[in-house]
């Protein structure tokens, strides 16, 4: 049965996860560990400021939520992915289990396809370069020693990254990597697939000079669940999950945004980021994005967010964006079958809520269904009534409690949609 992400995991010593979440299912020593006795919970510190580009009127300030999707400055306690950046694979063996892979394989489950991924979703303006062990890490325990699970208890889980980090130390130099996968052997005993996360460190781990503030721990089945690495290495790059998690772990997870995110599901027909999400990783600027504000309506051009760049790199406009409060706005985007979307279910302009304020897991972002009555792709969808959402050429949606009306004029030959935006009366 397919399965969803994991939130991320924030520990605090020796004591229960408290934050720590499970996996649900679908519908239905050389180094110097001067911190590893306390990790501790990062809980909802903003992190230090860092300041990016400009931004134009509609951007939201980013505030304490973890994750908050404000654009005004950038967590630095988090690498922005607007340069190339390389990652480390190290892969964990047992000696309860001879291992039936080999590293190279579980290497390919992941590599290129999780580069691909990003390279096409940042218009060839991100590089992410893996570096796969060749050899397996032996790790000094058995593999049922570390209590390995979907909920997982934070003294085992320092014990894993204590022993991980210092097996592979004296053939890995952390101080060269951005980012640090540690892929446990899927045939060991002990080891839960279903247990794969980004574990953040509130006191970073001190080795090789350097300090490891999150890692990806990996413990997929070969092969893996699809996209599953690029939706754990969007963490890394602080952005927020966008599932709903029932109450009581029972019945959809997907009704914020559907299909139409790969931080929502990786198992998303049309899984590229969202425009909004672009924009905060610095692959979109302020020269992409029409902020409409006033009371008259304005038309706006709009390439589509998954399209690749035109010649030389060049974008046009890519999102138009309207304040509704202050932390709130509605994003417009244009999706199609371009990119990393080439499986979608359906094409069109794509409306959502973005609220700077919420958390990752509650809702930061919830698309807006264009056909309330209608569902689609019902044997493919991660959830069918969202399949559907996009406005089509010649419809028209008021977004329900703005007053914001949106119409699609055209989608021309060359792939620009034609859109006329007209914002609430708020006289």
């Amino acid at each position: 049965m397919s399965r969803i992400r994991d939130p991320e995991v924030h520990v605090r010593g020796q004591q229960p996860p408290g934050g720590a979440e499970r996996r649900p299912r679908l519908r239905a020593g050389a180094a110097a560990f001067t911190s590893l006795a306390a990790l501790a919970a990062t809980g909802l510190v903003a992190g230090p400021a860092v300041g990016v580009p400009a931004a134009n009127p509609c951007a939201l300030p980013r505030t304490q939520a973890h994750h908050s999707l404000g654009l005004d400055t950038w967590n630095g306690s988090y690498p922005r992915p607007d340069r190339g950046l390389d990652a480390v694979m190290v892969f964990l063996s047992f000696p309860d289990s001879e291992p039936l892979t080999t590293p190279a394989e579980l290497a390919a489950d992941h590599f290129p396809g999780t580069s691909e991924f990003f390279e096409r979703a940042s218009y060839g303006r991100f590089t992410l370069t893996p570096h796969a062990r060749t050899t397996w890490t032996p790790m000094p325990r058995e593999s049922g020693a570390y209590d390995i699970r979907r909920d997982w208890a934070a003294g085992k889980r320092a014990e894993y990254l204590r022993d991980a980090v210092a097996a592979a130390d004296a053939d890995v130099d952390f101080s060269q990597y951005d980012i640090v996968y540690l892929v446990a052997d899927p045939d060991a005993p002990g080891v839960d697939s279903d247990a794969t996360k980004v574990v953040n460190l509130d006191r970073p781990l001190e080795v090789d000079g350097t300090e490891i503030r999150r890692v990806v721990t990996v413990f997929e089945r070969h092969p893996p669940d699809r996209n599953v690495l690029a939706h754990e290495t969007g963490h890394v790059f602080d952005l927020p999950d966008l599932y709903h998690r029932p109450e009581d772990g029972k019945g959809d997870w997907d009704t914020h945004v559907g299909d139409w995110d790969v931080m929502g599901s990786q198992f998303g027909l049309s899984p590229d980021l969202f425009g909004w999400h672009k924009w905060k990783l610095g692959w979109l600027s302020r020269a992409q994005v029409t902020c409409v504000q006033g009371s008259e309506p304005r038309v706006v051009g709009l390439e589509p967010t998954d399209a690749p760049a035109g010649d030389g790199g060049a974008l046009g406009t890519r999102l138009a964006v309207v304040r509704t409060g202050p932390d709130s706005v509605l994003v417009v985007e244009a999706r199609t079958d371009a990119g990393n979307n080439t499986e979608t279910c359906t094409e069109g302009v794509l409306v959502y809520r973005v609220r700077g304020t919420t958390a990752s897991g509650d809702g930061p972002v919830e698309v807006v269904d264009a056909h309330p009555r209608t569902e689609a792709c019902w044997e493919r969808s991660v959830y069918p009534p969202l399949a559907d959402a996009p406005l089509e050429e010649g419809e028209t949606l008021t977004v329900p409690g703005s007053g914001v009306r949106i119409e699609v004029m055209d989608r021309s030959g060359s792939d620009v949609w034609t859109v006329r935006i007209t914002p609430a009366d708020r006289g």
